[in-house]
């Protein structure tokens, strides 16, 4: 059975177990959150090598890092590259992208064997890339095919553009910029070419009985998430975010997993309403957010720009942030760009746990601050998100603060100018005061 059938029928997995002692909750909280759909744990009774990871707002929010490979770069050797270094920066969960290859199968294979966290897949991707001919001849029980075979071969959750349907596809055409995820362009062009609703929704029972063999949670994907500012918070987003919440009752009613994601780029202020509303439409069912980018002006810099927006998305409504790097808008990122998004992800995911005050979130912050007061640079690496980066910097101070004088500040006020030191004196100076009181 599946996490949602065992949670719903009082059992506690040994899955449920695992994420209440790595969350710090109680087992029962990890089971009854499951078995609301309030939370999910992504697992894939094929991928045994993966340690179960929960996602919900009772939960630390997580982060994802997409990976694969592109039509014109990347392979197998530098996906898995990229995977390694996504997981030593800390994600939790991985996408694997590929597409336009004839050796899908044996990357995704590849990712599953080294990837001890949960995998996620877009199967119309491998859909599509094994296809001859136009995209609109796509043959909707091919695609089941497909989605039965990943489900078969260990994918813990996949994204499903099922949401996206005909009605929707005209009031998206008076955007700027259209359609811009992959999968949603995919699926809008068959409608339109064949004069038929979405394979994926008219098919839905069917896909439930795959997933539910297999305990693979669907990611409803946003087909119709906003590309650019001007296009963020429309009637085609929202119009697909209502069928996500039909849907998201249905695959509970079957007992599928099921998480909702969620817009791509909007404008600051539009964010806490955009979370509370999948939230009140969606059921509480996890929200899974690329970014929010919250401006358009940026390339190069994507990665700090949603960064932004993804920290206001886990104060006020998401569990899983979806990372953003560097090259977001430009290219395919390579494995330092990679290390990047998922370092700026894990900022705004920790930034976010804070801001709305889960239990033990500020913990560590807490011990970076007496680690600094007492100028204990090993403590400070230890409890930073990027050791290895702030150790490098720090050696770079050491140039300027060698041993011979001392590690009790650094090259940006000098031993002098230490406010540190100086604070130090008040305090020796007041406790004094008191003494002598």
């Amino acid at each position: 059975m599946t996490q949602l059938q065992a949670a719903r029928q009082g059992i506690i997995t040994e899955a449920m177990k695992i994420v209440a002692a790595d969350e710090g909750v109680d087992i029962e909280t990890v089971r009854a959150a499951v078995a609301s759909g309030e939370a999910v744990i992504p697992l894939n009774i094929h991928h045994t090598n993966c340690r179960p990871v929960g996602v919900g707002r009772m939960f630390t929010t997580k982060i994802n890092a997409n990976l694969g490979r592109s039509v014109t770069h990347s392979g197998k050797g530098d996906e898995l590259e990229k995977l390694q270094v996504a997981l030593d920066a800390g994600a939790d969960f991985v996408m694997d992208l590929s597409v336009g290859s004839d050796d899908l199968k044996a990357i995704r294979q590849g990712m599953l064997d080294a990837s001890p966290k949960p995998l996620g897949t877009v199967p119309v991707y491998e859909t599509i890339s094994r296809l001859e001919g136009d995209i609109p001849q796509m043959d909707p029980t091919f695609l089941l095919d497909v989605i039965r075979a990943q489900a078969e071969q260990g994918v813990d959750f996949m994204t499903l553009h099922a949401g996206l349907l005909l009605k929707h596809i005209k009031p998206a055409m008076k955007r700027i910029m259209g359609i811009v995820s992959r999968g949603g362009a995919i699926m809008a062009e068959w409608m339109m070419e064949n004069t038929c609703e979405n394979p994926l929704y008219v098919h839905w029972d069917e896909v439930m009985d795959i997933l539910v063999e297999h305990d693979v949670t669907v990611s409803l994907g946003d087909g119709l998430r906003p590309g650019c500012l001007a296009d963020a918070s429309d009637a085609a987003q929202f119009g697909e975010l209502d069928v996500l919440g039909e849907l998201v009752e249905r695959c509970r009613a079957r007992g599928v997993q099921v998480m909702v994601e969620g817009p791509g780029h909007v404008p600051f202020n539009q964010i806490q309403m955009n979370m509370e509303r999948q939230q009140e439409v969606c059921k509480k069912a996890p929200f899974y957010v690329l970014g929010p980018v919250t401006t358009d002006i940026a390339p190069g810099y994507d990665h700090i720009v949603s960064a932004i927006g993804a920290t206001a998305a886990a104060t006020y409504g998401a569990s899983l942030l979806c990372y953003v790097t560097p090259a977001e808008h430009l290219g395919l990122p390579d494995g330092e760009e990679v290390h990047q998004g998922c370092i700026a992800y894990k900022i705004a995911a920790h930034a976010g746990d804070v801001a709305r005050g889960l239990p033990g979130a500020r913990d560590r912050d807490d011990k970076m601050s007496e680690a600094r007061a007492e100028f204990d640079w090993d403590k400070q690496f230890a409890l930073c998100l990027d050791p290895k980066r702030a150790k490098e910097r720090w050696l770079k101070t050491r140039a300027f603060t060698d041993e011979a004088h001392g590690d009790d500040h650094c090259s940006m006020c000098g031993k002098q100018f230490c406010a540190v030191r100086t604070s130090r004196r008040i305090k020796k100076l007041a406790a004094e005061l008191n003494t002598a009181d």
